[in-house]
């Protein structure tokens, strides 16, 4: 049995403030093998920055994957395809820099594949994310991966739970990402995948989804643009533990993570 931690959309310094924080606990506590996070908000709300990426890297995460805000900050681009552990949507158009799969190993030699992939419905005009999915489930399988997962970073739930049917009993987990608000529907479908449509958000929830409230207010009071800031009180750690059988690729089970943080810095 090999246990993965996801941990939902990591947002701004807050939220590396509680992965730094609540990480090792949560590894201890769970018996965690690999780590592996949503970093899409890391850098102030939007985006990722290298010093940022690193910071996690140092923290403990193992594989970073992204979403439709990853290409917010220049500097990243070079990062991206340096690092083969952090990932962006596989199925931007190429040429798109960077890689959307890892295949790593953990501690106990199990290879994991992680794969990152975009949603459609109203989101940016990218490749078709089913199919996007079969063909990376095949290399990887070819690779040798005994254990996949999948983050997809969607708006639609039904664009989320429509993939995890297609892809049950091929892959071990999807994981949704992207709305900052978790959901409580974990569950291992029938052939063996573990799925939740949204893993949450690690950081400020006395907030609107992550932004000080105060002028995301104002901006639906007068449709006019303000400028948005991070928020800071309430911070929170979510997102998932999912316990796999490396020999069948399947999930056993999948626990909703929710750790909350009591100091504010």
């Amino acid at each position: 049995m090999i246990n993965i931690l996801f941990i939902g959309d990591i947002f701004g310094r807050p939220g590396r403030l509680l992965v730094r924080e609540l990480l090792p606990d949560l590894i201890n506590r769970y018996q965690v093998d690999l780590v592996v996070a949503n970093v899409e908000n890391a850098s102030g709300g939007v985006g990722l920055t290298i010093k940022a990426a690193e910071d996690l890297f140092r923290a403990g995460v193992n594989v970073m994957t992204s979403g439709n805000h990853i290409f917010k900050h220049k500097e990243i681009i070079e990062y991206l395809e340096e690092n083969e552990r952090l990932l962006r949507p596989v199925n931007y158009p190429e040429p798109a820099p960077g890689r959307g799969t890892a295949l790593v190993e953990t501690s106990g030699r199990i290879k994991v594949g992680i794969v990152n992939l975009l949603g459609r419905v109203f989101m940016a005009p990218v490749d078709c994310p089913f199919r996007a999915a079969d063909r990376e489930v095949t290399a990887l399988k070819e690779s040798g991966a005994q254990v996949i997962l999948f983050d997809i970073h969607a708006e639609a739930t039904s664009e989320k739970i429509a993939l995890s049917r297609y892809l049950d009993g091929r892959i071990g987990a999807l994981i949704g990402t992207h709305t900052h608000v978790q959901t409580a529907d974990e569950a291992v479908l029938p052939n063996g995948l573990a799925y939740l449509t949204d893993a949450g958000m690690t950081g400020p929830h006395d907030s609107v989804i992550g932004m000080r409230q105060e002028a995301i207010i104002e901006r639906f009071l007068t449709a006019r643009p303000v400028r948005f800031q991070a928020a800071k009180k309430g911070l929170r750690l979510e997102g998932a533990v999912i316990s796999f059988k490396p020999e069948t690729g399947c999930a056993e089970n999948i626990t909703r993570i929710r750790e909350s943080f009591p100091l504010e810095r």
